[in-house]
């Protein structure tokens, strides 16, 4: 099962959310991310959030179509985004992405990626996307990636204090056991040779970015 989370990002940077939609895809909005759903012609199964950005004829619409809208209070721990992760996590799908998390506040940015570590303890691979970005997380192994041409470029970076014996092959630029630390920007704009290529690394936490111009 795929889990597709939409938050309430600026709508300039949510791609069209039909070319993400499959049998197997549960649908799941963060406050204003159920309406970029229902305007996309997709009904979510579930909404979560504050909707503080919400009007109230919205409310009411959104209440009107969905079954399932969980509300929170505005003063909470945690964001509409992390709440409506952890219990995507809790369904134990094999893959979540997020869409319209990104743009607008750095801050939301920022701690969205961070979210991406929350699926490495469950083996859930979560995909951080937008218009021009496909944002994952990797824990220390060995992984294959499929050339896309709507994600020419492809960088590594670390998300750990340091990340050890990483290997790229396949790749313009090619690497073997290289230590790289936080802060270094060796990895950034790499390209695929091939049709596929390699990365492996032994310790640390590793973010690859695939993008477009």
């Amino acid at each position: 099962m795929i889990i597709n989370i939409v938050g309430g990002g600026p709508v300039r940077y949510v791609p069209s959310l039909q070319q993400y939609n499959c049998e197997e895809c549960l649908w799941v909005g963060a406050d204003r991310g159920v309406l970029y759903l229902i305007h996309s012609d997709i009904v979510p199964s579930h909404a979560f959030g504050d909707f503080d950005s919400i009007t109230p004829g919205e409310m009411r619409y959104i209440e009107q179509q969905l079954k399932h809208v969980h509300i929170f209070p505005e003063e909470k721990d945690l964001t509409d985004i992390e709440i409506a992760l952890q219990w995507a996590l809790a369904q134990q799908p094999t893959t979540i992405q997020l869409f319209g998390c990104s743009g607008g506040r750095l801050d939301h940015l920022l701690g969205n990626i961070q979210l991406l570590v929350n699926g490495l303890a469950k083996d859930v691979q979560i995909h951080l996307i937008d218009t021009q970005n496909n944002v994952t997380m990797y824990e220390p192994g060995s992984y294959s990636v499929k050339k896309h041409e709507s994600y020419r470029y492809i960088s590594f970076l670390p998300f750990s204090k340091e990340i050890e014996q990483l290997s790229l092959s396949g790749f313009k630029y090619p690497l073997e056991n290289c230590h790289i630390k936080l802060g270094s920007t060796l990895c950034i704009s790499n390209e695929l040779n091939d049709d596929r290529g390699t990365f492996s690394f032994t310790s640390g936490i590793l973010l690859m970015v695939r993008s477009t111009d």
